[in-house]
């Protein structure tokens, strides 16, 4: 598999693109295109990667990804049920040549700048733009285009927003490397409960252990190790929320031989320890 460049087409008579998407579950590769994308899940969860960023989504989960930010929602292998999401797809020049530089655009246009390093839109924003889509999908063309820009006055309006990617983050456009990599992806999704080797690794992309590390490293911007780390927390978390299994018994799940180490790892990348992160998510529960 490779992070596949996926062609643009616009609906008829429309500047642009924007469809319902229903699969028994999310298993496109990791891809990239030029055109901008919004995406909106309706049903599903597991993790999302866009750029060198990892982290779990759930329905009502809102991204915005600028130009060529490599990106796929891929589902946990616990995940049951329908997987369900409403894209939309444009190139910066659909409304034609110059048009962000119109007085009236200036807010959206900022919006657009910042989505080279990915956003995600919170619960309470999504909400409010999931049905404009839902809107959009049974719409004329010139009334879907209105209904558009005010979905992008929307999410420019928006004063709290999460970034993806580090600033200045670039993912180098390479047939091979994007094969490698989506290879190393799909490998620790089914096999992350196991341990996991270099060896096996680098076995797997027929590279030597040495150059597949520094590969992985100068690609994703983070070492091989802490992105295996990342997506077990994800995993952790998940699992700390919706079952009842002890703590210890997540770590070994999760592929931790060592509980205490399953704690430092946690704490480094939850911020918290794992008792407290189910704690604190099952009193916000109880309070909603």
């Amino acid at each position: 598999m490779k992070a596949q460049f996926e062609a643009f087409q616009p609906l008829p008579d429309s500047s642009f693109r924007i469809f319902g998407y229903e699969v028994a579950e999310f298993d496109a590769p990791w891809h990239y295109h030029p055109e901008y994308e919004l995406t909106v899940i309706l049903k599903s969860e597991g993790i999302r990667y866009v750029g060198n960023s990892m982290e779990s989504f759930e329905a009502g989960d809102l991204v915005l990804l600028g130009p060529n930010l490599p990106h796929c929602w891929k589902n946990t292998p616990d995940s049951v049920g329908t997987a369900s999401s409403i894209v939309v797809q444009w190139p910066e020049a659909f409304m034609g040549h110059g048009w962000l530089d119109v007085e009236e655009f200036k807010s959206v246009r900022r919006l657009l700048q910042m989505a080279g390093q990915g956003i995600r839109f919170n619960q309470e924003v999504s909400a409010r733009v999931k049905p404009m889509l839902a809107e959009m999908l049974e719409m004329q063309p010139f009334p879907r285009l209105i209904k558009f820009l005010e979905v992008l006055e929307l999410l420019a309006s928006v004063k709290s927003i999460h970034f993806l990617c580090e600033q200045g983050f670039a993912y180098p456009l390479n047939y091979e490397d994007n094969q490698r990599i989506n290879t190393v992806y799909n490998y620790i999704r089914e096999h992350f409960s196991e341990r996991i080797t270099l060896a096996t690794l680098s076995d797997l992309v027929y590279m030597s252990e040495e150059s597949f590390s520094r590969f992985f490293s100068r690609t994703m911007q983070k070492p091989l190790f802490t992105f295996l780390n990342e997506y077990r927390i994800n995993m952790a978390s998940k699992m700390l929320i919706e079952t009842d299994m002890q703590v210890a018994e997540i770590s070994f799940a999760c592929g931790y031989e060592s509980p205490p180490f399953f704690f430092r790892q946690f704490r480094k990348f939850g911020g918290m320890t794992p008792a407290t992160y189910r704690k604190q998510f099952r009193t916000t529960e109880a309070a909603g």
